[in-house]
């Protein structure tokens, strides 16, 4: 028998020649695979235009039509308004979205502008005030900006995710009954919320340094928009500060570089008091929400290192950044 398949990786010679179907590029051109994870990526070099692209193919099943089509609506609006993303790149058709029925099922792609520069781990402060700044006049523009999409609150962030979580690590531990207690006390965090001054519209939800290009640390670009949802403006700097600070072992350093950046942010909008005093506690929000997220992809990219090692290590991080923000509360 033919067994059904959970995952499949596409062809890169046989996507060049669909590609080259689909779209203006050159004899040329060369499709090679980048890297399989929450989606498959293919690097595309068109060397008789001298231009490069980058060709994502969505995993079965995890996200719909209406979702990609809302992600290209906001990368759109932000091209619109000159912030340096990487954009979807139409077809011959004037289309975005390919459907490509691969072994699992029907899967979509899309093809996306190239982001110029290189990924920096230990990104420089000025380069930490530049990604300040352009997340700023990035949400200046998705201010009240909604599209038809995840809306992070106490429901997506903490409630599903514990429950995705209790289901994957079914047997007892001490660090699920530290996750319990972290949701619990942000569930009551959550609802003081509501009387806040706090900007809403639509947010990244993942840009740290595995999503940005840095050139000369005053140009960067912003990609992976795929957890691009609705809610909080700072969730967006929630996480950056977190991974900022899971990056960043050396205190001082970190705080110089999270100084930076909210001087570059600030440089473009102030943030409000409430932004700045709810900032750390969404921080651990957020982290419970991506521990459930890799509990529920367990099948397609998180076999590897998804066990009770990495949990140890996970809420560890958590800790950490509790006893740096003397976050008494959560404990």
């Amino acid at each position: 028998m033919t067994f059904p398949v959970t995952e499949s990786t596409l062809s890169a010679d046989q996507l060049n020649l669909y590609l080259q179907e689909k779209y203006h590029l050159g004899k040329a051109a060369k499709c090679s695979l980048l890297r399989t994870g929450m989606n498959h990526l293919y690097l595309v070099d068109d060397p008789e235009h001298s231009i490069k692209y980058v060709f994502r193919v969505y995993s079965y099943g995890w996200r719909s039509r209406t979702e990609i089509s809302e992600e290209l609506r906001l990368l759109e609006l932000l091209k619109e308004n000159t912030i340096p993303v990487s954009f979807p790149i139409v077809d011959k058709q004037q289309s975005y979205i390919q459907e490509l029925q691969a072994p699992e099922g029907l899967r979509y792609g899309v093809l996306f502008s190239f982001a110029m520069g290189i990924k920096i781990p230990l990104f420089s402060p000025e380069a930490s005030y530049t990604i300040g700044r352009t997340m700023a006049q990035m949400h200046r523009a998705t201010y009240q900006f909604g599209i038809d999409r995840i809306h992070y609150d106490a429901t997506t962030l903490l409630h599903q995710p514990v429950q995705r979580i209790h289901q994957f690590f079914n047997q007892p531990s001490q660090e699920k009954e530290f996750l319990t207690r972290i949701a619990d006390s942000l569930q009551t965090e959550f609802a003081t919320f509501r009387q806040m001054e706090l900007r809403t519209g639509a947010v990244h939800m993942d840009i740290w340094f595995d999503n940005l290009h840095i050139e000369n640390d005053q140009t960067l670009t912003i990609f992976d928009f795929d957890f691009a949802g609705n809610g909080w403006l700072c969730l967006d700097i929630a996480y950056f500060s977190y991974q900022l600070f899971q990056t960043n072992l050396d205190l001082d350093l970190f705080q110089n570089k999270m100084d930076q950046f909210l001087q570059g942010y600030e440089s473009v909008h102030r943030l409000s008091n409430d932004e700045k005093k709810i900032i750390p506690i969404l921080s651990l929000g957020i982290m419970v929400f991506y521990l459930g997220i890799q509990c529920q992809t367990f099948n397609t990219w998180s076999n590897v290192f998804l066990n009770h090692g990495h949990l140890i290590r996970y809420t560890n991080g958590m800790k950490r950044w509790i006893n740096h923000h003397q976050l008494k509360s959560m404990m």
